[in-house]
């Protein structure tokens, strides 16, 4: 079935500074999902968190990690293999006991997974001795290849039983003395011969597993020398832990304040994206509103013009009312003196009009 995730929660991821060794640095800008990964092809436990497609946390749980409650919301593990120590800082203490406890439960659940594996490699180590010695043991085994002199007891005890089948085989032989004496000692002669031959290939053996047994030997010593390097490292880390934990009440503090400055920087992150949303939309505003003050400034140029143009015109205006009225003055001058002389003509035209029939009276008269 491959890797499948069997508990997830989400947390404020942390590593221990690699420089200092006091200071936490977060791996994360805000809180991720943490998740346990059991492979059922390996038969471990993992934790794992992914920040987009970034690995922050990659730990295979081992029986000798322990989760370490540091405050009511914030707990840290040692990873041996990283080099490293992470922390978590969860939203409330109900999610930190959560995972303490599937900790517990599938650090455990390593644990009994190692030791069926190596029950696994005994049972299978036990036939292949059985079957490379036939039916004697071979005199080392894969145990006592890596140094333990307790374990190379049985193969002694293993060896000497089938040096003592010659004389059970020796038993009903010797009964049959009685009966045939050459026979008896032909057969013993094979007998001896064969065992000889045996012990030939004994020594053979012998002499080919005390090699392999020296160079276990070395490679004992080797894996000895790593071994103390490695307690060496683990206490340095238990030091190293247990002064951690001795300033964590100072350090509690400041983890849940950077916790509180992760979330308020989050929330200042959500609210300058909404500022920066605003301010693009202002910023559209004022083009459409310098656009607007563009439109309004040739308009009122526009008007300006318009208005020293209706000035012009008014000043034309009033020029010409006043020659209007300059002018009907005149008309009404003109028109009393055209009545004036109208007047004047009807009464020439009316004399004139006498005149004539005056005349013509005479003429008739004549």
């Amino acid at each position: 079935m491959g890797e499948q995730p069997i508990f997830s929660t989400r947390a404020h991821v942390f590593q221990i500074d690699p420089n200092t060794k006091k200071n936490w640095v977060p791996t994360s800008k805000h809180a991720v999902t943490v998740s346990y990964f059991y492979d059922s092809t390996r038969n471990v436990y993992r934790i794992i968190s992914l920040d987009g497609s970034k690995a922050i946390i990659n730990s295979t749980i081992t029986p000798n990690m322990t989760f370490t409650k540091t405050s009511q919301k914030f707990g840290q593990w040692a990873d041996s293999r990283a080099n490293t120590v992470y922390g978590l800082g969860f939203s409330s203490e109900h999610h930190l006991s959560k995972f303490a406890e599937k900790f517990q439960e599938f650090k455990e659940a390593a644990r009994l997974a190692k030791e069926k594996s190596q029950e696994k490699m005994e049972l299978t180590s036990t036939p292949s001795q059985e079957s490379a010695g036939g039916d004697l043991q071979s005199p080392l085994t894969p145990e006592s290849i890596n140094g333990t002199d307790d374990e190379r007891t049985p193969d002694v005890t293993q060896n000497s039983e089938p040096r003592a089948e010659p004389a059970q085989n020796a038993l009903p032989f010797s009964h049959r003395y009685t009966f045939n004496s050459a026979i008896m000692i032909n057969f013993s002669s094979a007998i001896s011969k064969h065992w000889e031959a045996e012990l030939a290939t004994l020594k053979g053996n012998n002499a080919k597993l005390t090699a392999a047994l020296l160079e276990s030997t070395a490679n004992v010593k080797q894996w000895k020398q790593q071994l103390a390097a490695y307690q060496e490292e683990a206490e340095r880390l238990h030091k190293r832990v247990t002064e951690l934990e001795c300033v964590s009440s100072q350090a509690n503090a400041v983890h849940s304040h950077k916790t509180e400055l992760s979330q308020t920087v989050q929330e200042l992150e959500e609210t300058l994206k909404v500022k920066e949303e605003e301010i693009e939309r202002l910023k559209q505003e004022i083009d459409n509103a310098r656009e607007l003050q563009e439109q309004r400034d040739s308009l009122t140029q526009k008007l300006q013009e318009v208005e020293i143009r209706n000035k012009d015109l008014e000043g034309q205006l009033s020029e010409l009312e006043q020659r209007l009225e300059k002018s009907q003055s005149e008309q009404d001058a003109f028109r009393s003196n055209l009545k004036t002389l109208l007047e004047i003509l009807d009464g020439k035209i009316f004399e004139l009009t006498e005149l004539r029939d005056n005349l013509a009276k005479l003429l008739e008269c004549s």
